[in-house]
């Protein structure tokens, strides 16, 4: 091929005519964002997946560092997951996680990051999020659960989950890991206190400081005693 062939076919006709190369070019570029896609995401739930939480959950731990912004982590299982295989069969099981899966996209915000972490198990990353209000979230997310039974031959078949939560700030020097692990040592007591509940550390008050260090009564008068 000549160099004048060649530089044809990087040339598109002008005005309104259709360019072949530049819609190969749009084709092409669809199939990467959905191969993107498809990597990051679970392709039953629709939620994202591990590969996913797992790159994100570092970086929104940096970011709470920076920010000083809280960021908390509901960690759910749902209760007693494989007798909807043994006694229903496979398809019920997955009709049940596309039911937590849909109860979880309904109860949090569009910032937040819920995953299928594998098996039965969910996590839910909440940015921007302390641990009073992610207690709320999870409290609503398990009564959500609760009260969307899935209907089977007639008969309705109950659905529940436990939840374990807890929060990171920028004080706090977990690993990714470190992190995991303490919020599923939360989700582990949900299952010993009967399942179908919510566990979390004592959410403490915030303490306003009232006092006045000798510091800054020496700084406040001192300013005062510069003005005679």
């Amino acid at each position: 091929m000549d160099s004048s062939s060649a530089s044809e076919l990087h040339l598109c006709p002008e005005g309104d005519l259709p360019c072949q190369f530049l819609q190969e070019l749009q084709n092409l570029r669809g199939e990467i964002e959905l191969l993107k896609e498809q990597v990051r995401t679970d392709a039953l739930t629709g939620l994202y997946n591990f590969r996913f939480f797992s790159d994100t959950l570092p970086l929104e731990m940096e970011r709470s560092r920076r920010s000083f912004q809280a960021l908390s982590l509901i960690v759910l299982d749902i209760d007693h997951f494989k007798k909807f295989n043994d006694t229903w069969g496979h398809e019920i099981g997955n009709q049940v996680l596309m039911l937590v899966a849909q109860q979880i996209t309904l109860t949090i915000r569009k910032l937040d990051y819920a995953c299928r972490f594998g098996g039965e198990e969910f996590v839910i990353l909440l940015p921007n999020t302390d641990l009073r209000q992610a207690r709320h979230v999870a409290e609503r997310l398990r009564e959500s659960i609760e009260n969307a039974p899935l209907l089977h031959d007639g008969q309705s078949l109950s659905v529940t989950a436990s939840l374990g939560v807890d929060e990171f700030r920028s004080n706090h020097s977990d690993t990714y890991e470190g992190f995991i692990e303490r919020v599923d040592s939360w989700l582990y007591q949900a299952k010993r206190d009967g399942r179908n509940c919510v566990r979390h550390p004592v959410v403490g008050v915030t303490i306003i400081k009232t006092t006045v260090t000798a510091d800054e009564k020496d700084a406040l008068f001192g300013s005062y005693d510069n003005r005679e």
